[in-house]
């Protein structure tokens, strides 16, 4: 019998046309769909909408929720809705490329607007507690030169830490990194790790 997921995907490449990346992410969808039939997916470009924050938002912030007046909630308003998608999802498919040995800076803005006190986290006597449990992350990372798990590679590790902190810990990489050596065998590499995924629960 076939569970009903909600996969929330998310895009991050500023060349969406022509990336790699999303093209790993397309073929990894169709693997979580072959595999849960019913799935309802929600897809969003990380390059549409997204600005950075800024005083006023983080004023709006660290205001408590009845304290703050009509344009701070409505400074917020885009933050609720991203979380409500993560809220919502049982599954995160997330395509990057490394840019500059990071994350795309779009993806930052993101990950600032989803990772709120008393909402996504909170703090305890122990330290900080993820609150968005019993979630799934595929985090797809395409790279051009930097092999993946290497000093230089400030993505693979930081991503981990970032939905650790809102409390998703069971994520799996597919990495094609070092695309500019050899993409073809590259991203063939990787499309043979989202099979030993997945393709083989779609049987």
């Amino acid at each position: 019998m076939q569970n009903k997921k909600r996969i929330l995907r998310l895009d991050a490449s500023a060349n969406p046309a022509d990336s790699a990346s999303k093209k790993l992410g397309d073929y990894l969808l169709e693997q979580l769909q072959q595999v849960h039939l019913l799935a309802e997916t929600r897809v969003r470009d990380l390059n549409q909408d997204l600005s950075f924050i800024d005083a006023n938002w983080i004023a709006a912030n660290f205001t408590a929720p009845g304290d703050r007046e009509p344009g701070q909630s409505e400074q917020l308003s885009f933050s609720d809705r991203l979380i409500e998608e993560l809220e919502w999802a049982d599954h995160i498919v997330l395509t990057t490329p490394m840019y500059n040995f990071g994350v795309p800076a779009t993806l930052k803005a993101w990950i600032d607007m989803v990772c709120r006190a008393g909402v996504t986290f909170r703090y305890a006597a122990d330290g900080p507690q993820g609150l968005l449990q019993g979630k799934r992350a595929d985090i797809i990372i395409t790279t051009g030169g930097v092999p993946l798990a290497s000093p230089v590679d400030f993505v693979s590790g930081y991503l981990k830490q970032v939905f650790a902190f809102i409390g998703i810990n069971d994520v799996n990489f597919v990495g094609a990194d070092q695309m500019n050596v050899d993409a073809e065998a590259s991203f063939a590499r990787a499309r043979s790790d989202i099979e030993q995924e997945y393709a083989a629960n779609a049987a």
